[in-house]
């Protein structure tokens, strides 16, 4: 069975979503967990509860990554070592897409936080827990929460697949510096997956026909399978496992032929 036990997680944009089931999935594999979000509303609550009875300890902090990351990553890093001290698990799992407009009318401010939030952030807060880590000689694992967009292009989304297309190389530029020190790095790339974010697209039947359509197994899953990924990149079964983008999309990013051959 893989499971995380003895280990103790921070994982960012936490408290819904994919976040979500990252957290519960490493309380339910037996990890402590501190959970972040922009702010502890229900849907934090709900995840704190489910942690807690998965038998995790857990801990909740809020903050906007955004703003000003190096110093808003440094306040995380140091609430963290608070609630929780030992951490030896970080998934970089918050970001944001903000721009749903054509490249030509992307407006700067919109480009800005994307990359703030989404390449920033956790760029400077892994570089504050791998500095520790190092230091006291701790065999950390990182785990970066990309997307498909980091592979495949949409018009609409310039700002969030550049930032996406960043967090690929990330991964392997900070695999590089940190595996001679014993500190593992991996992301992990969803396709689309139900969330609250995605439902209101995915409640159209259309939209839901066409993405069936564009992906081979025909499924459009909840960020279950996403949690269930992230437990086996962090947990010793993928202890030889460095520098990777795990693809958690149901063949969408290798197929490209108008229809799935499930669908012929």
């Amino acid at each position: 069975m893989i499971d995380v036990r003895g280990h103790r997680a921070l994982v960012t944009g936490g408290t819904q979503g994919v976040g979500q089931a990252i957290a519960v999935a490493l309380a339910r594999a037996g990890a402590d967990v501190v959970v972040h979000g922009l702010r502890l509303d229900e849907a934090a609550r709900d995840t704190e509860a489910a942690c807690r009875d998965a038998g995790a300890r857990v801990a909740m902090l809020e903050g906007d990554l955004a703003d000003d990351p190096v110093h808003a990553t440094a306040r995380l890093f140091e609430a963290a070592a608070v609630v929780m001290p030992g951490i030896d698990l970080l998934v970089n799992n918050a970001g944001t897409a903000l721009d749903t407009t054509h490249f030509l009318e992307l407006s700067p401010d919109v480009f800005d936080r994307t990359l703030r939030l989404n390449v920033a952030a956790p760029f400077f807060l892994t570089q504050r827990f791998a500095r520790a880590w190092v230091a006291a000689r701790v065999r950390g694992r990182v785990l970066f929460t990309g997307s498909i967009n980091g592979r495949l292009a949409e018009p609409m989304h310039a700002a969030y697949d550049t930032s996406k297309g960043a967090i690929e190389m990330m991964v392997k530029t900070l695999c590089v510096s940190l595996a001679p020190h014993g500190i593992r790095v991996n992301g992990m790339a969803p396709g689309l997956v139900r969330t609250p974010l995605t439902g209101a697209f995915l409640d159209n039947p259309r939209a839901l026909a066409w993405m069936q359509q564009h992906t081979p197994n025909g499924e459009v899953p909840g960020p279950e399978v996403c949690g269930d990924a992230a437990v086996y990149l962090l947990s010793d079964a993928a202890v030889h496992v460095h520098g990777q983008m795990l693809l958690v999309d149901g063949g969408m990013s290798a197929w490209q032929q108008p229809d799935p051959p499930l669908l012929r």
